[in-house]
């Protein structure tokens, strides 16, 4: 606590404002855990950037914390690519401050001599990825917190590969922020280096989803719902739809204008089942075959389609990736499009029946740390060489091709779409292709817990429950013998029956995984983006047929509920 009073008496004089300054002497007043969360740390770069609560302090999302960001991403920038022109894109989200954060963000970067090309509106965080690249930008920002609720605020950094930061560069980024004095950000605008982007940019890249079509079969009579949930996709989701063919596509007014309260739902999360209740309504109304509906950034999709009895029902991300995949694999053999050469990839905390199902076409599929910023990662290493076809995470977020590299919901929206019309012009349907994956190559079934842990104490609970999973490996779990520990930030792989240890060969995580004999895999990590600590278990099973499909699910999610259950989660 003294730490923390310290250090928000620094806030107590300029360069901070009258009003901060004010803001700041009443948390001072106040103590306590307000306090303390304000000021106890920095704010720290994770798997989405620098994301936090928006307000006063060092460990919170404000003016003076992304102009820090800033000043030492920009003294990054300069010294990594001395002689040249430093170009950077930025985008924002529809959350509060998010405009005129970036507008700041300009300021900052071109009193640093740095070309900025700004969006005057908000677009989604794949059409930031995709205008770097197209820009020949060295490095983007977007001001967003994706998916968190309207408190929230984030900054995510991206390299001239489209893709967020990885080491070294988030390490060295972050270490010359560290650097940055409060009174040495300067704010100093150079107006003639910022430029708007404008539509040109936004027709490239709905050009490039254009071409990730495979078929064009049954898109005039699909019936789909779409929301972006008070969000950005707004702007680019129905006219990419309409470019692919799709004639009956219904929005849900309500939810389609952009605002930072995401005033009619609890959490603008389409992994929330209650974020997707407006569309599910809608399509119930229109007898719709598919609702899709995206976070605010246009990241992460979720989806819902008509289930064996007709009824809608809404698939997780794992489910939707593997259909998606497996669509995409089938349709480049089809069209004689696999030469031998190309690759799909996954996180580990995503379903191993991608795994499967890339094999069965003889396709690699490497794994990858959680965050689409490792999956962009092994594309830049294998540029030139291999040719990325897809790959998903079981967060609701799906990438097609390599213009984008950060996960699309714009792209996945078309080609998710896309996926259901073809099985519908074929007699078949999106949840019966998920059912003849299951039948062909293993059923997998995932669940995942999430427990809320918020602000330093919260911290503190996630780390102990981490050092627990990690020490104290049980011998089974509901029955099944543990085999396996991976434990991702020792990068070691441990055979209990044996002792054996194998290097993994991944950066190092805060991650550990349990896997027993019958295949079932537990996973821990503490969220990279919010104050959670989340528990992901897959069962598996072999579906001889897909008539046995209720019962095996039922089967598999009892043991799903007994792991659960045992680990009192």
């Amino acid at each position: 606590m003294n730490n923390a009073a310290e250090r928000a008496k620094a806030w107590l004089k300029p360069p901070y404002d009258v009003e901060t300054q004010k803001a700041t002497q009443a948390l001072l007043d106040q103590g306590g855990d307000a306090l303390a969360d304000a000021f106890y740390q920095d704010l720290d770069f994770g798997t989405g950037g620098l994301r936090g609560i928006m307000g006063v302090g060092t460990n919170r999302i404000n003016k003076y914390t992304l102009g820090a960001a800033t000043q030492g991403l920009a003294n990054y920038l300069n010294a990594q690519f001395p002689g040249e022109e430093v170009k950077v894109a930025i985008a924002h989200d529809s959350r509060h401050n998010s405009k005129s954060f970036s507008q700041q963000v300009a300021e900052v970067l071109s009193a640093n001599n740095i070309k900025v090309y700004l969006y005057e509106d908000l677009r989604p965080t794949p059409a930031l990825s995709f205008a770097i690249r197209h820009l020949g930008c060295q490095s983007g920002i977007v001001l967003t917190a994706s998916h968190n609720p309207p408190a929230y605020n984030g900054y995510k950094v991206y390299w001239n590969d489209g893709g967020q930061l990885v080491p070294p560069h988030d390490k060295a980024v972050i270490n010359e922020v560290r650097a940055v004095a409060a009174d040495a950000v300067n704010y100093q605008a150079k107006p003639e280096l910022i430029e708007m982007i404008g539509d040109a940019v936004d027709q490239a890249y709905l050009a490039e989803v254009k071409k990730l079509s495979l078929s064009s079969g049954g898109k005039e009579d699909l019936s789909v719902v779409f929301t972006s949930i008070h969000g950005t996709s707004i702007t680019l989701v129905p006219p990419a739809l309409e470019n692919a063919g799709f004639k009956k596509v219904s929005i849900v007014e309500e939810q389609a204008s952009p605002d930072g309260d995401f005033p009619t739902v609890k959490s603008p999360n389409p992994e929330e089942a209650e974020a997707l209740d407006m569309a599910l309504k809608q399509a119930e109304e229109i007898d719709a075959d598919m609702v899709i509906g995206t976070d605010p950034d246009a990241d992460r999709v979720g989806i819902a389609v008509r289930n064996l009895e007709g009824k809608m029902e809404l698939l997780n991300g794992n489910q939707a990736a593997s259909v998606l995949i497996y669509y995409l694999l089938e349709k480049w053999k089809e069209n004689d499009k696999l030469t031998g050469n190309e690759y799909v990839a996954k996180t580990i905390v995503t379903t191993d029946l991608i795994s499967s199902i890339a094999e069965a076409y003889n396709v690699p599929c490497p794994e990858c740390l959680t965050g689409f910023k490792w999956i962009a990662d092994i594309i830049r290493k294998r540029e030139g060489e291999a040719t990325f076809i897809g790959g998903g995470e079981e967060s609701y977020g799906y990438m097609i091709g390599d213009f984008v590299r950060d996960k699309d919901a714009v792209a996945s929206a078309v080609m998710l779409a896309e996926t259901a019309a073809y099985a519908k012009s074929k007699g078949s349907s999106f949840y019966e292709m998920l059912v003849e994956v299951y039948a062909k190559f293993g059923y997998y079934l995932e669940k995942l817990v999430s427990l809320k842990r918020e602000g330093m104490k919260g911290q503190e609970e996630i780390a102990q429950m981490m050092q627990d999973f990690r020490t104290k490996t049980p011998a089974t779990i509901a029955g099944e013998k543990v085999i396996e520990v991976r434990d991702y930030q020792s990068s070691e792989k441990r055979y209990t029956e044996d002792g054996r240890v194998e290097a993994i060969d991944l950066p190092q995580s805060n991650v550990v995984q349990f896997v027993t004999d019958k295949g079932s895999k537990i996973t821990a990590r503490p969220s990279g983006t919010e104050p959670k600590i989340k528990f992901y278990v897959s069962v598996k099973d072999q579906l001889k047929d897909a008539a046995d499909f209720p019962v095996m699910k039922a089967a598999l999610e009892r043991r799903i509920d007994s792991i659960t259950k045992e680990l009192g989660l």
